[in-house]
């Protein structure tokens, strides 16, 4: 049985994992691109992408309700209300990406009392500027993306991501270092490539799923009938909660960023890329977290707590050994991946030191990342929210800064908290979703 769970999982993980890693890859080739230029232009990426992620991943999270309301509607039978979900799930993210975006203009003015080194702070807030206007075509192409994992439409939107990696390395290639008549811009050259290639991401995948013959039955044209206010009130009640989970959480990063930038620039280009190689290997987490979403919704919508129970655990334990291996990597691979970003020998050194602390940590993230997605199928929104709270801004943060400031430990006491964090979330969201399943499934 469950050998047969995880099969299912993986087969439903895939496209949503691919996915998510070309939306991390083009972060990848954007820190490559970017260090070529040097590791003052790599350091400024660096705290403006910190920053930047708080307002983003709040959009994320307001997005994210979308894929579970979605996913019981089609496990009940209930086509019609699948494409409600979409059409009032756009106004809401949409309102709510001019309000980010507005929120990312004036975060970008405040770089400057952040204490970061000063030959950063004006091409870190000319970057984040760029990226903030982003925030619409990105709410658009998410709205979109989460209804289409909700109905398990998959491929689409995986192929739409890879193929706009290309359109952004091509931007890049043009923005960054002046090519085809334009003026070298650096940093704001990347940010106008991310600027670019979103917009593709949103405009193509309305169009693949406003034609696709599959798609007809949910109706997902933008055919308003009414501004349904109860079904806004149900996205928000997800939405609202996600946005904080994921906000205590990348905060929680951007407060360690804004610590490693005290140390100087080279601790800070060296974190930017411990950080960066992470983070592929939780977009892995995030898809299989998704995939788990789904899974778990679906079991819901027919009201098979017991099923919603397997679905859940089965992603655990897949993520928990895809998660382990990728640990491995990181260990072996320690001296050889930060070259890949920069030349310069003590950023380098590092970089490598702290990769080992991050592999240590990779199976707690897949955990709390699973965690979430398997509570969020259940709708399961305001214990998490705390529990993020908690493992990170009252446990993890303040344990990085005690070794990192008054133990010594620097950089790498900053990363031991952060490993504490992920630890603490993990553990305490799988106790909750063990408890929470049980009680649903006596009632």
């Amino acid at each position: 049985m469950l050998k047969t769970e995880i099969k299912k999982t993986m087969v439903l993980s895939l496209p949503i994992v691919v996915g998510q890693l070309g939306q991390m890859m083009m972060s990848v080739v954007d820190n490559i691109m970017v260090g070529k230029v040097g590791a003052g232009a790599l350091a400024a990426a660096s705290i403006a992408n910190a920053m930047f992620t708080l307002v983003m991943v709040v959009g994320f999270g307001l997005t994210m309700a979308v894929t579970p309301l979605t996913a019981i509607a089609c496990g009940s039978g209930n086509d019609r209300e699948c494409g409600i979900v979409l059409r009032q799930g756009i106004i809401v993210n949409l309102f709510s990406g001019i309000l980010l975006c507005g929120i990312t203009v004036f975060f970008s003015y405040c770089i400057q009392y952040l204490d970061q080194p000063i030959e950063i702070v004006g091409p870190a807030s000319l970057y984040m500027k760029v990226l903030g206007f982003s925030m619409l075509p990105l709410m658009l192409f998410q709205s979109y993306r989460q209804f289409a994992e909700g109905v398990s439409f998959l491929k689409p939107a995986m192929i739409i991501m890879l193929l706009a990696n290309i359109v952004n390395i091509l931007a890049n290639w043009i923005f960054i270092y002046g090519h085809l008549g334009v003026t070298p811009l650096g940093l704001t050259g990347a940010g106008i490539a991310t600027f670019s290639s979103r917009m593709f991401m949103a405009a193509t995948l309305m169009i693949v799923i406003g034609k696709s013959p599959k798609m007809k039955r949910f109706d997902p044209t933008l055919n308003y009938r009414k501004i349904d206010f109860s079904m806004i009130k149900r996205l928000l009640a997800i939405g609202i909660p996600a946005g904080f989970q994921y906000f205590f959480e990348v905060s929680a990063f951007a407060a360690s960023s804004v610590m490693v930038g005290w140390m100087g620039t080279d601790a800070l280009a060296a974190h930017q890329i411990a950080l960066n190689l992470a983070s592929i290997s939780f977009m892995v987490a995030m898809g299989i977290s998704s995939a788990a979403t789904i899974r778990v919704s679906n079991a819901i919508g027919r009201k098979d707590i017991q099923g919603a129970r397997i679905a859940g655990f089965s992603a655990t334990l897949l993520c928990a050994g895809f998660m382990a291996l990728a640990g491995l990597v990181f260990i072996l691979f320690r001296s050889f991946l930060p070259t890949l970003y920069i030349s310069e020998k003590e950023v380098i050194d590092i970089s490598s030191a702290l990769l080992v602390i991050v592999a240590f940590f990779q199976v707690s993230d897949g955990t709390q990342a699973v965690g979430l997605g398997i509570l969020r199928g259940m709708t399961d929104m305001k214990i998490p929210t705390l529990i993020t709270l908690a493992a990170y801004w009252l446990i993890g943060l303040p344990s990085g800064y005690f070794l990192a400031f008054k133990l010594n430990m620097g950089i790498y006491g900053v990363w031991y908290g952060l490993l504490i964090s992920l630890t603490a979330s993990g553990l305490l969201m799988m106790l909750r979703f063990n408890a929470k399943s049980k009680k649903d499934g006596n009632q």
